[in-house]
């Protein structure tokens, strides 16, 4: 909307002019600049006087972009610090082996990236040569710089592993060749190869968000005092495509806001993704500086090379600079493929100031320019940005260097839109890259057309060089240990033991047992402290509000308010050594939390207890691949998705009944997958859990636990169960042991049922013998799928010989008649170990979708209430003759079923 003379109403027209000709002076200047001079004169001088203004502490608003150049001009580049002759060599050892590698490998149909690390070599090795310091940093002893690299960057990682005699030709030859148990993973995996990764980086965008979760978790542990790791640096080097992943951008401002000047992400600008340009018509770079600005990063972007310098310097009129900004970034990638001719016609004939500017540069200075001057290819642009990055305080950095994909590798690959899924090169491309790399590898070395590795042997001046580099920065990187962490002593009993005797006449929801236990647990003397509690806003509905003034909510600031109910015992409490991790509505950020204090024994030799409680239906469903990355970087701790079950959660309908949430995390081999039914079951597995993720013999498995909403009464623990709780499955009661009357020879089945459904089959067992004369033995499955787990290593055992009988088979020994198994989830669930059960097997299950109504209609909606759980008993019985058919009938009419 504007007033009638066409000026648009501004948010200062609220705000008081106490000079407005003073005001009229100034738009009058301006207006005089711009007839006199051109808008692009007047729009300099604006942008001068904002940057002035910045520099001297004015509060004003920050711009979102800047010119389509380099944010360090080269004469304000500091000294490089090292030696450039020498670093030039091993770069270029290290992309021909990277080469080398990949297109070895492609005999075998494996695959691999080239491109990726032709295009961010110097970016890594400026790093590795000055910057990323080891786990033996001496002001960062056992933590060292923590480093996300780029997946399709990592035969780069390799080579130079190669190049400093940590892996040999063999191992480079059997790169994602690793079934034999020797060959080097696709991508940074730990699971894979212990030794090298951190990290793992693909699947893309998991990357970039763990690297700002793990930098706030560096601060949460020197801000607790846990460790000082205020020295280590996190460094996350990103592809320019992986940034439209979601979650790649999803924490930016979290970094921003908490002022992470630990952290660093490296954009790797080559305006290429997997299929073609990142950004056809438009400028990613662009857009990522706007972005990333708009969070409150700091930006650095190192564009262009030294050469564009003199270009720079005859642009007085800002021609240039305009059509720098106008040029969409799949012409920049057309002209690293066309001749002078082209690019003088396309760039400068556009423009007669620019026409006459091209004029005064020979064909080989433009094709210097266009095609070989990059930002990300020069040392000195690379480390000028690295300085500028660790030198800014108060918030994060991102350089945003630009590259061609597939640079040294020859016009076949340099900037070709195939060039993502293009393997190898052939011999005479190898012998090209070779001339221009200067490379002392003869044609007789290539031997039947395969190409050779290349060392300049381990006395080198190179490899010399690289070893003491990075023994000056605390020793190899990236490079993962496992710190000999010494055993967590157990907690007292007396916390495990609190439910054993049951609640009595009280009622009790699982979930806040869980809590409850958690609460005695963080009050150890010895290991309290290294539990860290994380929620994503939902502390509340869990009944964790108690943990607040206790524990403390982590935050930087501490808390610069007073609370609105500072005056209650449950008050809202923020502290800069809070304990409790409490996330905001972010699934994602919170797993990221849990992936940074979970590998803290190894990423900083301190061993946390991490547990993260979730509504469960947002958990394995929502962030699933992250839960893979804490398996593939052996990650400890207890998940625990609270408000389980199809049918527990009344009112909230389908989006928020999970009936599916063990069956996925099932499918992740690391993932402990238990479905407690009542409290003391809580506490015998998480007493278990923390003996074998940091007991004496640690194993690189997590935990996950499903607890549940529906307050009932807890039993007393029977005796002797303990070891059936944690293998999956125990009797809870028989008939007789319930009270129950039964009649000698009466029909007898076993009803197996896991978390909240042991509650209804109960219900039924009771029914049966009270109402239909059959006597039901009621057992817990804790864990279907540890239950699976065991009958598969069984069934392995006995193709090896070995005699194994399954602890299914072995538990159910002697249990007469049919098994009926019932859960809170779909059927597919306990249906895992039907193969095993001896007996006659069927199961009951919430399958489909949900809905909202109260828990007794949901039960019946998906037939797995007492009275279903009965009907099906019965059919099942009488498909075995041992009742009659039309009891079946009578009882469907009698429930209304």
């Amino acid at each position: 909307m504007t007033d009638p003379a066409g000026i648009s109403p501004s948010e200062l027209d609220q705000l008081p002019d106490r000079d407005t000709e003073e005001t009229a002076e100034w738009a009058a200047s301006l207006d005089a600049v711009t007839k006199a001079a051109g808008p692009h004169r007047a729009a300099y001088l604006m942008r001068r006087t904002l940057q002035h203004a910045d520099s001297t502490g004015l509060a004003l608003p920050k711009m979102l972009e800047t010119d389509y150049v380099n944010t360090i001009p080269t004469s304000a580049e500091p000294a490089h610090e090292g030696d450039l002759a020498l670093e030039q060599r091993i770069t270029a050892w290290n992309r021909w082996n990277a080469a080398a590698m990949v297109t070895r490998s492609s005999k075998y149909g494996v695959g691999g990236h080239i491109a990726t690390f032709a295009s961010a070599a110097w970016l890594y090795e400026t790093g590795f040569n000055h910057f990323f310091r080891g786990k033996d940093a001496a002001d960062a002893p056992g933590s060292g710089d923590q480093l996300f690299i780029q997946g399709h960057a990592s035969p780069g990682v390799y080579a130079r592993a190669f190049l400093d005699g940590r892996l040999t030709e063999t191992d480079l030859d059997h790169f994602r060749r690793e079934a034999g148990g020797k060959g080097l993973p696709s991508y940074p995996h730990p699971r894979r190869l212990p030794w090298l990764w951190e990290f793992p980086t693909v699947s893309m965008g998991l990357g970039p968000l763990s690297a700002i979760y793990q930098a706030r978790f560096n601060r949460y542990l020197t801000n607790r005092k846990i460790k000082d790791v205020s020295a280590s640096h996190v460094w996350a080097f990103l592809g320019d495509g992986e940034m439209d992943e979601p979650e790649s951008t999803a924490a930016l401002a979290l970094a921003a806001r908490e002022g992470l000047d630990n952290l660093t992400f490296v954009v790797n600008c080559n305006l290429q993704r997997l299929d073609g340009p990142v950004r056809a018509n438009f400028k990613i770079v662009q857009e990522l500086e706007a972005q990333f600005r708009g969070a409150g990063w700091n930006v650095v972007k190192s564009l262009w090379g030294t050469a564009w310098d003199e270009l720079l310097q005859l642009d007085t009129d800002g021609a240039l600079v305009r059509r720098l900004r106008e040029v969409p970034d799949a012409q920049v990638q057309t002209y690293q493929t066309r001749d002078a001719a082209y690019i003088r016609e396309d760039f400068f004939g556009k423009d007669p100031k620019l026409a006459a500017m091209g004029a005064l540069l020979s064909d080989d200075k433009i094709v210097e320019c266009f095609q070989l001057s990059r930002g990300g290819h020069e040392p000195r642009k690379v480390f000028a940005a690295y300085k500028a990055a660790l030198a800014h305080k108060g918030a994060p950095t991102v350089i945003l260097a630009q590259t061609v994909k597939g640079h040294t590798l020859g016009t076949g690959f340099a900037s070709k839109n195939a060039n993502h899924q293009m393997k190898k090169l052939t011999v005479d491309e190898f012998k090209g890259m070779r001339d221009l790399l200067e490379l002392p590898i003869p044609d007789s070395a290539f031997v039947d057309g395969v190409v050779p590795y290349g060392h300049p042997g381990a006395d080198s001046p190179e490899v010399r060089y690289l070893q003491e580099r990075r023994a000056a920065l605390g020793g190899p990187a990236p490079a993962r240990r496992t710190h000999a962490v010494p055993a967590l002593p157990m907690p007292a009993d007396k916390s495990f033991a609190a439910f054993d005797k049951g609640s009595g006449s009280q009622s009790v929801a699982t979930t806040m047992a869980f809590v409850r236990l958690v609460k005695d647990l963080v009050r150890d003397k010895q290991s309290g402290k290294r539990w860290v509690p994380i929620v994503p806003d939902e502390a509340r509905t869990f009944g964790m509000e108690s943990l607040f003034p206790s524990l403390g909510i982590y935050s930087p600031k501490g808390q610069t308010y007073e609370p609105v109910d500072r005056d209650q015992l449950m008050y809202y409490k923020e502290a800069v050594d809070g304990q409790i991790l409490n996330e905001g509505i972010t699934e994602a950020g919170s797993m990221a939390d849990f992936i940074a204090a979970s590998t803290a024994y190894s990423t900083h030799g301190e061993t946390m207890i991490p547990f993260y409680i979730f509504y469960s239906m947002f958990g394995w469903q929502r962030t699933a691949d992250q839960m893979w990355q804490l398996a593939d970087q052996l990650g400890k701790g207890f998940l625990v998705g609270a408000t389980a079950g199809r049918t527990t959660l009344t009112g909230e309908g389908l989006q928020h009944a999970d009936g599916h949430s063990p069956v996925i995390a099932a499918t992740n081999p690391a993932a402990l997958t238990y479905d407690p039914a009542f409290a003391y079951e809580v506490a015998a597995i998480v007493k278990d859990g923390l003996r074998r993720m940091y007991g004496d013999q640690p194993e690189d498995v997590f935990y996950y636990l499903t607890v549940y909403n529906e307050p009932m009464p807890q039993p007393a623990k029977p005796a002797g169960v303990d070891e059936g709780i944690v293998k999956g499955l125990y009797r809870f009661n028989t008939a007789e042991s319930a009270g129950l009357t039964v009649r000698a020879n009466a029909p007898r089945l076993q009803l197996m049922s896991s978390g909240t459904a042991i509650h209804w089959a109960l219900d039924a067992q009771r029914k049966l013998a009270e109402e239909w004369g059959v006597a039901a033995d009621v057992w817990s499955a804790t864990s279907w799928t540890e239950l699976r787990r065991d009958a598969l290593e069984a069934d392995a055992a006995l193709l090896r010989g070995e005699e194994r009988t399954p602890y299914i088979q072995q538990a159910l020994i002697g249990a007469e008649g049919p098994v009926l198994a019932v859960t809170d989830y779909m059927r597919q669930l306990p249906d895992q170990i039907a193969q095993w059960v001896r007996q006659d097997y069927s199961s009951l299950g919430a399958d489909g979708f949900g809905l909202s109504d109260t828990r007794e209609a949901a039960r019946r909606h998906f037939g797995v209430d007492a009275e279903s759980i009965v009907v099906a008993a019965l059919a099942q019985l009488a498909r075995r003759g041992e009742v009659a058919v039309t009891a079946v009938k009578e009882a469907r009419e009698r429930y209304g079923l």
